[in-house]
């Protein structure tokens, strides 16, 4: 099947606008659309198969123990909304070709495009509810940059902003909703959730599961009380509106809650919710469709209105209804999507949206005018048209629902009059607009817009029109096979017909086309009714909301950040006693059932040197060098310790990261002030930090003592019986660092990438002097690099890296591995920079160590997707044993490569932060061209 396929295509063709984008604009544009419209051309070829009723799912395990797969999906629903995802993205690429100005970065722009498709994708064929929240969250991420593509405007800004946090918010619930209907169902794959229906409905977390599914599809979709985001998403490009506000991102939440609908939908609580949520939505945004000046605006709130729709037919007990809002969700995509640019080309092309100005444009652009009017007439359900057969459907169905039991004829009724105002704001968008006479200050003289930027209207409206003509041919089989799967039952019959005869829908249609007008005719008196409430600015209270928590932050931070050490480490101790301290009165006594440990004179040779250390440090902090000195004593000291304690790998990784840690703070104390105050503590804070240390070490000690004498059930025993016949090697930290906990160590050295790269920036951006005394007033030496010292260091380097060597090849089945071997060489060469200086290993080593971790990741990373190469989970170790003559038998095995993506990243990071650090002086400070 080729659906598979479909996400990864517009993936790829993320990176293509940047590469193309130095070509003509034509070019940019043509190559951004070869991707898409290739998933395109995919998807058509599999659609027959789903006409017929089918659905196709493929998915690659990555953690199979937390649910997780890269898994794909293609039913009727996921078809439909892929079409419209790829059809309209394709138009809209070939839109914003023409609508973007030759300031615009047109690559950057098709980029964020890209991304967003990719994320709609994503969401409507993943077959994985926890990938299916990835992308969730990677819409969130994309249209803010696309809102706030205009970033030079304050209200995209701000629009992009509100969107984001919502938005985001939302996500947040909807990923708490998902776990829990995992842990309900005991599967994350939508194939396992689907036919759940029962289980889910009376399990005591089904009211949870539904509250946090539903604010996540509400603040998706612009319902009420999350709506006001959409109308300040309006400062984005039109292009963006176009497609993110019509056809896709507003759709998302609708898409959750037709794939859902069989799991969640079926309870009094679905249908009250949902229903009452969507009619109160459907109302007010209708209302206030009509009292917008800006084009854009009046069509947000008119696609809130629209969005309430679809909701309250999602809601309403009936199967057709579920029909009839799958309907509208492919018409309401089609003629907003085509009114939003036929928006956009009025502003284009007349430099305004404000219809106060814009009268009489039939005269300057009479094709365009045709196009918004026939888009207009489809959205006000005028016959004729696609947006027509789905109001009668929608009328139909809210006659035949009980929600509120006796009173449920109001649902009718208020459905009526949200029609009537969707007509009486399309009125308005046509007349203001297009009649009404003439332009008034505008910026410039109106005309037709290039030939092509009107092509995109025109299919969409010729949509419109064969749709409402033809709707069994055009649109029947679709709709068949995305109801089937919302329903997952077979469907109710229905009759997709333009004419049913004289009946209450249509003399409900009749009603809404005459008061639509009659409100229009009246709307002075409606201005001057509304103009009589107070103007609410959601984005003004949405900023002063976000300036009150960053107050609140702010008085806060203060009172905790007092730029006091002290008080930081005796708050983390105190509360760190409160947290650990109470469980120990619990215990009758700290000794287990186990021996002591025996005590000889080693362990009080330590001890002692552990203690005297520990106190030097404190009573000489003030002289720098000397307590360095004792903490790299306590360093050597805990790394014996965990030799003692038959823990070989912690001991030489302790060891290497003392002296990488003495070295990083012998540099950091060459730029300190040369002289530091003896501390001047009041006697009473002396004996508080005293008491809360004792305390600390007491019971961290007794701690420690109650783990050594007690027996331990923990997961060892498992790695050990599974390091050899499953990872390959007999050194089982290593086995678990490259094999069991790999994706662990995954993310931990890209952390120390990050770290790195983060320390580097911020060194580069000092100025720090050269000293030149020390802190008795005596100058530095003339020999900068002893020779004695240049001569040792270069000759212990090939030993170094040869141990490094060493260590690193025998680390899967003795103590050693790529960590500790990177650290070991990383010791070698800044060893070379102290005994040579910058200049001298400048020119010897001329890889820039930030490619280091760069290479480092990429290796580890490709180590991991390899697997799935072999169908087996992301980062599954492969291993063989292999002999050759003269050689013998030896261990070939995938966690070597993966050791050596380690082995590069902390050499990288490592070298990146103390050289960087070494640089930081007058004359071998780090260049602007090096940043």
């Amino acid at each position: 099947m080729y659906y598979f396929w479909v996400p990864f295509l517009p993936m790829l063709g993320i990176i293509v606008p940047l590469l193309t984008n130095k070509l003509s604009r034509s070019a940019c544009a043509l190559a951004t659309a070869i991707l898409p419209a290739l998933g395109l051309c995919f998807i058509l070829l599999d659609l027959p198969a789903v006409f017929a009723g089918q659905s196709f799912s493929q998915s690659i395990e990555w953690i199979p123990q937390l649910g997780l797969a890269l898994s794909f999906r293609l039913d009727g629903l996921s078809a439909l909304f892929s079409l419209l995802i790829l059809g309209i993205g394709l138009l809209v690429i070939l839109y914003a070709r023409y609508y973007l100005s030759e300031k615009d970065h047109m690559g950057i722009f098709y980029c964020y495009l890209i991304m967003f498709m990719t994320a709609m994708l994503g969401i409507v064929m993943s077959n994985n509810m926890l990938q299916l929240w990835f992308y969730w969250e990677l819409t969130s991420i994309s249209s803010f940059l696309l809102i706030g593509f205009w970033s030079h405007n304050s209200d995209a800004r701000k629009g992009a902003r509100m969107a984001l946090t919502i938005t985001g918010a939302g996500g947040l619930a909807l990923l708490a909703g998902i776990i829990l209907l995992g842990q309900v169902v005991g599967s994350y794959e939508l194939e396992v959730v689907l036919n759940s229906g029962e289980l889910v409905k009376q399990h005591p977390y089904y009211l949870a599961i539904l509250s946090l599914f539903l604010i996540g599809a509400f603040t998706k979709s612009a319902q009420f009380p999350f709506h006001f985001w959409l109308p300040h998403a309006m400062a984005a490009p039109t292009p963006v509106s176009a497609y993110l506000h019509s056809a896709t991102m507003v759709k998302a939440g609708i898409f959750l809650l037709a794939r859902f609908y069989p799991v969640l939908a079926g309870t009094e609580v679905w249908f009250v919710v949902v229903s009452l949520t969507g009619l109160f939505t459907m109302l007010l945004g209708a209302y206030i469709a009509l009292f917008k000046h800006d084009l854009k605006g009046l069509l947000a709130y008119s696609t809130i209105s629209h969005l309430g729709l679809i909701v309250l037919l999602l809601g309403l007990n009936t199967n057709l209804a579920a029909i009839a809002a799958v309907f509208h969700i492919m018409n309401h995509a089609i003629f907003k999507a085509s009114l939003f640019m036929a928006a956009g080309i009025i502003d284009h092309e007349s430099g305004s949206r404000d219809m106060r100005q814009l009268n009489g444009l039939w005269k300057y652009m009479p094709i365009t005018a045709t196009l918004a009017m026939v888009a207009s007439a489809s959205m006000a359900g005028v016959p004729l048209l696609n947006g027509f057969l789905s109001k009668e459907m929608f009328f139909a169905e809210t006659l035949d629902q009980s929600i509120l039991g006796a009173m449920s004829w109001l649902i009718p009724v208020l459905s009526t009059i949200a029609a009537a105002f969707a007509v009486a704001y399309s009125l308005r968008f046509i007349h203001d607009v297009f009649f009404n006479g003439e332009p008034k200050r505008l910026t410039k003289t109106p005309h037709e817009p290039p030939r092509y930027m009107r092509v995109p209207v025109e299919v969409l409206v010729a949509i419109c029109l064969l749709v409402g003509l033809f709707p069994n041919y055009t649109i029947g089989p679709l709709l068949q096979s995305a109801s089937l799967a919302v329903l997952n039952t077979p469907l109710p019959e229905y009759n997709l017909a333009l004419w049913h005869g004289f009946n209450i829908p249509l003399m409900m249609s009749g009603m809404a086309i005459v008061g639509g007008l009659a409100i229009y005719l009246n709307r002075k008196h409606l201005f001057k009714f509304s103009g009589t409430f107070p103007d609410i600015d959601a984005k003004t209270e949405f900023e002063g909301f976000i300036q009150m928590c960053v107050e609140w932050a702010q008085i806060i931070t203060q009172k905790l950040e007092t730029e006091s050490l002290q008080r930081y480490a005796f708050c983390l101790c105190f509360f760190a006693l409160l947290l650990i301290a109470p469980p120990l009165f619990d215990l009758e006594s700290t000794q287990g059932n186990l021996a002591s440990p025996p005590i000889n004179g080693a362990v009080i040779v330590a001890a002692i040197l552990l203690i005297a250390g520990s106190m030097a440090t404190v009573i000489w902090s003030h002289y720098r060098l000397i307590a360095l000195l004792m903490l790299s004593l306590v360093g050597l000291v805990v790394s014996i310790t965990f030799a003692y304690f038959s823990a070989p790998d912690l001991a030489l990784t302790q060891l290497s990261v003392e002296i990488v840690t003495v070295v990083l703070l012998l540099l950091a104390l060459y730029f300190f002030p040369q002289h530091t105050l003896t501390s001047k503590s009041r006697p009473s804070h002396f004996v508080r930090d005293l008491a809360v240390a004792s305390l600390i070490g007491c019971i961290i000690g007794s701690i420690c003592f109650a783990l050594m004498t007690s027996p331990l059930d923990s997961i060892s025993e498992f790695f050990i019986a599974n390091a050899k016949t499953g990872g390959g090697g007999t050194n089982v930290v290593n086995v678990i660092l490259v094999d069991f906990r790999g994706f662990d160590t995954f993310g931990e050295i890209t952390v120390l990438g990050i770290a790195a790269l983060g320390i580097y920036k911020l060194i580069a951006g000092m100025r720090l002097s050269i000293r030149t005394r020390d802190h008795d007033g005596r100058l530095w030496a003339k020999d900068k690099y002893p020779v004695l010292l240049s001569v040792v260091s270069q000759s212990l380097l090939p030993l170094f890296l040869l141990i490094s060597a060493y260590i690193f090849m025998r680390g899967h089945n003795l103590p050693g591995g790529g960590f500790i071997a990177g650290l070991i060489t990383s010791i070698a060469l800044i060893q070379q920079y102290l005994a040579h200086g910058v200049d001298w290993m400048t020119k010897r080593v001329s890889v820039p160590y930030r490619y280091l971790i760069a290479f480092g990741l990429v290796t580890a990373g490709l180590t991991g997707l390899g697997s799935w190469v072999f169908g087996r989970p992301f980062l599954t170790t492969w291993f063989e044993y292999i002999s050759l003559p003269w050689v013998g038998k030896f261990e070939l095995t995938s966690a070597l490569i993966f050791d050596l993506g380690v082995y590069f990243t902390v050499i990288g990071a490592t070298l990146l932060i103390l050289a960087s650090l070494g640089k930081l002086t007058t004359r071998e400070r780090i260049k602007e061209g090096e940043r």
